[in-house]
């Protein structure tokens, strides 16, 4: 298994993976959608040594308060069904964690299941008064810190980018 950023050739296994992976072509219009708009920052990949996308995280440009802040939402990410339980979730994560750190950025948010995302570090959002456009989701929206002053004099609502306005 290799875990690296994502090149043009893994576009078509992108898509095939996260049509899989979930119950609707939703995630793989985002996510190409964000590519098209030159709005992903970073994608990771887990290929096997035919080069198959076996895992998939994507991270794309949030603003705070309509605010560049050097953030990045993690979204969408997936694994294989029939991989899922090996670690390939928290490579992917940690993988984009490091090299988001080395370009860096700030602070990572992820809206997802609290007790996956707190295992690698992330922190309710409200924490420090953040919060997402969706109402009912405080519980599942997250922060990671990147860099130390990420959330100095930070309060107010986290946008994703605009392509993520479709999911209400």
């Amino acid at each position: 298994m290799l875990i690296r950023t994502e090149i043009g050739v893994d576009a078509a296994g992108i898509d095939s993976l996260l049509k899989r992976c979930f119950k609707t072509a939703a995630e793989a219009e985002l996510t190409q959608e964000l590519r098209e708009d030159g709005l992903l920052t970073l994608g990771v990949v887990a290929t096997d040594d035919e080069g198959q996308v076996l895992g998939y995280a994507a991270f794309s440009p949030v603003t705070l308060q309509g605010e560049d802040r050097g953030w990045v939402g993690l979204a969408p990410l997936a694994v294989d069904e029939s991989l899922r339980g090996q670690g390939i979730a928290k490579k992917l994560i940690y993988e984009g964690l490091d090299t988001l750190n080395e370009f860096g950025y700030s602070a990572v948010v992820v809206l997802g299941d609290p007790a996956l995302f707190n295992r690698f570090g992330f922190e309710p959002a409200a924490r420090h008064g953040l919060h997402s456009r969706w109402s009912g989701t405080e519980a599942a929206f997250q922060v990671y810190r990147l860099a130390d002053n990420a959330f100095e004099n930070t309060e107010g609502r986290i946008e994703y980018a605009a392509p993520f306005n479709r999911f209400s």
